[in-house]
């Protein structure tokens, strides 16, 4: 009776909790911005469902009435406007102060939200995401006075970009730009709206009208963007913001269950559970649905760094692990966006753009593909992906082998098609690490470069890849294939062990060709421990280092370079002690994988306390400084959002 009394009240919060769970995280991202430049885009933004444009609250008294944007992405991003829809109200003839008001300001996942409070009135506004190209904002004026009040509503814009041009439209707005780039705003309305447009703005005024004591106004709008001339819509449909706005909340609130869904039932670390809320709509606003040459939807690295306009390999297979958690078909369709170009020998780019010209060529990315799509099958059950992809798999698999084994030994390096240094560093994916300051570049064939050193990180994973690609065979009833896989494994463990593992050291270093030690130590050390390949005794050693405050038990801890080496530089140097958070993973997984938790967890607990702004509602930072915890680099990044989505699923399972 006792253990179904528990049950029951645990069924029961389980059931208020996940009632409007959204609700319960208002602000874990602080947004509030007055836009001065077009091209300054260094602050938190809201975006949803693929969408590429986006939205923040006004910082100023002076927007009050309005939403702060929108910002539009391309090949870059850049203000369309500081307020394309301001509000302005007159009351029997006389202008309403809003930068007066009482002000209430909100971003839910999935909402922002204005009230204000002025002259006996309520004004509500709500910006909601309703398609990958359109987002609604409903307006609710109450009458909040004993008295009846004739009101006049009207809205005005200016646009920024020097080429855009206004043209009024049935009962709104367009503004083409950028040679092909179109935004609509269309108001809702069967009452007379009058739309006067200039070169670079409007005024739409609505006609004068009655609100009765206690009662409501309410007025919705769209606003479309648009990349291309061929999908922009002739006109804007009407649609109920009710509907829509319900439909919102159930998806929002589906990804937020789904994702704390866990067996020992509500996850009761409030810490925890706002920066897995902060990563996931880290994750949904750097979404971007398929445009142009972009054939699958995926997820940008960041908005706000211009350089992170498009999909990367490496990128991809780590943020559809961590989307996996809570939106499995985006997930999938992350890792399907890179294989869109995937070339006939198997190579899979760098990274890719709307314009497919721009796509880097030059490299590729450590391979982590299977295990991504195996994580995503893990959600999904979706067998026909596995088909599907499995083939490809394999080919980019055996990539590595034919392109980057320059003497064919059975252990990989990193490398490049054009044969330069720079590119064969960024294949790493560890631009500038140290542990590549010695190595110069082989020629493998016409089109592949390696450099001449071996990387234990590098082999790792490809030994991962075997498992996974063999779990794969296993469900695609491959039995000879998934034997195949197995047979390649022992042999290749043996040799990563024997290669990198230093036995006075007590580490995983590179080695050069020459069979010359790397004397860096980073992350590339405990890989091995991720993957499953180090014994017992290895994987203690490995720990006894990333214990070691001198090394990398920082304050921020599991730097990408140990803090006593000489060439350590986190604040200039990319890769040469920051800490990347999927680095963090790779390790505190691979201590799980050991047996050592209360050792992970502690390096948990350390990065969730000390970086920069994940306890308070700043954003998650590409990566961190070890020694001050401070916030380093591009803000709001994606990889950065699944890999903490990861720790803290598994540490709560």
């Amino acid at each position: 009776m006792k253990h179904y009394v528990v049950l029951l009240l645990s069924l029961t919060l389980s059931t208020v909790f996940a009632q409007n769970l959204r609700k319960q995280f208002p602000d874990v991202l602080k947004l509030g911005y007055q836009v001065t430049k077009p091209l300054a885009i260094q602050t938190n933004v809201f975006a949803d469902k693929g969408a590429w444009h986006a939205y923040t609250l006004p910082q100023d008294a002076q927007d009050n009435g309005a939403f702060i944007g929108p910002m539009v992405m391309d090949m870059s991003g850049s203000w369309l406007s500081n307020a394309i829809a301001k509000l302005a109200v007159k009351s029997s003839g006389r202008p309403v102060n809003l930068s007066k008001a009482k002000v209430s300001a909100h971003y839910y996942p999935g909402l922002l939200e204005q009230e204000l409070w002025i002259d006996d009135l309520k004004i509500s506004l709500q910006l909601i995401f309703i398609s990958n190209r359109e987002a609604m904002i409903n307006t609710t004026i109450t009458n909040l006075s004993g008295a009846k009040k004739e009101l006049q509503l009207e809205w005005s814009g200016n646009v920024l970009p020097k080429d855009a041009k206004c043209e009024q439209q049935t009962n709104g707005l367009r503004v083409n730009f950028d040679g092909g780039h179109c935004f609509q705003l269309f108001f809702q309305t069967k009452a007379p709206l009058i739309v006067e447009v200039n070169n670079k703005g409007y005024v739409a005024k609505l006609a004068r009208f009655v609100l009765p004591a206690g009662k409501q106004y309410v007025i919705a709008r769209k606003e479309r963007y648009d990349l291309e001339r061929l999908e922009v819509p002739q006109s804007l449909t009407t649609d109920h913001f009710g509907t829509l706005f319900r439909a919102n909340e159930q998806r929002w609130n589906t990804y937020l269950n789904t994702y704390f869904q866990s067996a020992n039932g509500i996850w009761q670390d409030t810490l925890q559970r706002k920066v897995a809320v902060k990563s996931i709509i880290t994750l949904i606003t750097n979404w971007r649905s398929k445009a142009k040459d972009l054939l699958h939807d995926g997820v940008f690295p960041s908005l706000n760094y211009q350089g992170f306009y498009g999909f990367w390999s490496w990128d991809s297979w780590k943020q559809a692990v961590g989307l996996s958690y809570f939106n499995p078909e985006l997930a999938k369709s992350n890792i399907l966006s890179m294989f869109d170009y995937q070339d006939e020998y198997g190579m899979v780019a760098d990274c890719i753009y709307t314009d497919k010209k721009e796509n880097n060529w030059r490299d590729t990315k450590p391979p982590l593909a299977a295990w991504s799509v195996w994580k995503v099958y893990e959600q999904l059950h979706d067998s026909r992906f596995l088909k599907d992809i499995y083939p490809k798999l394999v080919l980019y698999h055996n990539w590595w082998y034919k392109n980057r084994d320059h003497d064919k030994n059975g252990l990989c390096e990193y490398g490049s098609t054009d044969g330069t240094r720079i590119a064969a560093a960024w294949e790493s994916g560890m631009d500038n690490a140290v542990r590549f300051d010695q190595a110069i570049l082989f020629k493998n064939n016409d089109y592949a470069w390696s450099l001449n050193q071996e990387s234990v990180d590098l082999n790792a994973y490809l030994y991962a890849e075997k498992e996974y690609l063999a779990k794969i065979a296993d469900v695609l009833l491959l039995p000879m294939e998934a034997k195949s896989w197995r047979a390649q494994m022992l042999p290749l463990k043996n040799q990563i062990n024997a290669k990198f593992y230093h036995r006075e050291k007590r580490f995983y270093y590179d080695k050069l060709t020459n069979g010359e030690w790397m004397d860096a130590e980073g992350p590339e050390g405990w890989i091995p421990l991720w993957a499953g390949v180090s014994d017992q005794e290895q994987a203690k050693s490995v720990l006894h280092i990333m214990q070691n405050k001198s090394k990398f038990n920082t304050k921020v801890p599991l730097p990408t370079l140990t803090a006593d080496h000489p060439k350590f530089d986190p604040t200039r140097g990319y890769w040469r002690g920051p800490v990347w958070l999927d680095q963090v993973y790779f390790g505190i997984h691979g201590l799980h994988q050991y047996g050592y938790h209360e050792e992970a967890d502690y390096f948990l607990n350390a990065l969730l306390q000390n970086g920069e702004g994940l306890k308070e509602q700043e954003a998650i930072f590409e990566n961190y400084h070890p020694l001050s915890g401070k916030g380093l680099n591009a803000r709001n990044f994606s990889w950065s959002a699944a890999h903490l989505l990861m720790l803290l699923k598994e540490n709560n399972l």
